[in-house]
């Protein structure tokens, strides 16, 4: 019997579900996607292909730019802000096992995949398969069936816009940590002016209630607000709840449990020692993470 390219799959697996995923957001459709791939590489021999990692690539890329167009369309009626799901780092295999060097850590930070949502399909996935994982643009154009200079065009775009409105936020692990075990206390003891003092002047607070109703979903800027909601939140939460400082998508945040099940993730970023940045994400985004 002759051999199908379903017998390299795995040797590419992280690869096709880092793409999916950051170009998705989601867990359930990234799996679904890597899932296809596998199902149609049963059906193609081996010997026919020629390079493995760029045929896989160019299908998981093309199944990807499917789904994002019915996923802007459902992102049209979401109730509230909508985040990308956030994924324990030792579930991501990119991360857990890395296979190449160009997969940079950073490229999974929630803060990074919001700022791939703000670029066209098309864009999201030039800059990823180029910046990311190291496709030249020629074999971009060849994925993609558009020109190599297409191509070039428009990781020019999303490469100025990553660039004109990505924040630096601190990157230092122990720093992270730090600053979420402040975070967390002044939270517990109602601390109103220590908790003033973590936030930046410029402080955003995104909330993502899964998109149910009842589910917060004002997007809140300043310290004031930041802190009396956060505060407001505390005084609503459900009893017994337990907070413990995990990795996800490669960076330290908060994870609420409650009654075993997760509650909420608190993804936090600082610049200059201050907090600039704070997602909470909840409800069934959350249904994916097993503890």
């Amino acid at each position: 019997m002759n051999e199908t390219l379903a017998a390299h799959f795995e040797d590419h697996r992280p690869l096709l579900f880092g793409l999916a995923y950051r170009m998705l957001g989601t867990v359930a459709e990234a799996e679904d996607i890597v899932q296809d791939v596998y199902l149609r590489a049963r059906q193609v021999p081996a010997a026919q292909v020629e390079n493995v990692k760029a045929y896989l690539t160019t299908i998981a890329t093309r199944l990807s730019l499917n789904r994002l167009q019915s996923a802007s369309q459902q992102r049209e009626t979401y109730l509230g802000p909508w985040l990308p799901e956030p994924v324990l780092t030792a579930d991501l295999p990119d991360l857990a096992n890395p296979q190449d060097q160009t997969i940079l850590h950073d490229s999974l930070s929630m803060a990074f995949l919001m700022l791939l949502e703000k670029l066209s399909p098309a864009e999201r996935a030039v800059f990823l398969l180029h910046e990311i994982f190291d496709y030249s643009y020629a074999e971009i154009g060849t994925m993609l069936d558009k020109s190599e200079a297409a191509c070039r065009q428009l990781g020019r775009r999303a490469r100025q816009h990553i660039a004109a409105n990505r924040t630096r936020f601190d990157g230092d692990p122990a720093e992270q940590e730090r600053l979420l075990r402040g975070f967390l206390q002044v939270v517990e003891v109602g601390d109103f002016a220590g908790f003033l003092a973590l936030l930046a002047e410029d402080v955003t607070l995104i909330p993502d209630g899964g998109g149910e109703r009842g589910a917060a979903i004002r997007v809140l800027r300043g310290p004031e607000a930041v802190a009396q909601f956060m505060l407001g939140v505390r005084k609503l939460s459900p009893p017994g709840l337990q907070a413990e400082v995990v990795s996800f998508n490669g960076r330290f945040s908060l994870l609420l449990t409650a009654n075993g099940k997760p509650f909420t993730v608190i993804c936090v970023y600082a610049v200059d020692g201050r907090i600039n940045l704070i997602q909470l994400i909840a409800g069934q985004k959350l249904a994916h993470v097993q503890l």
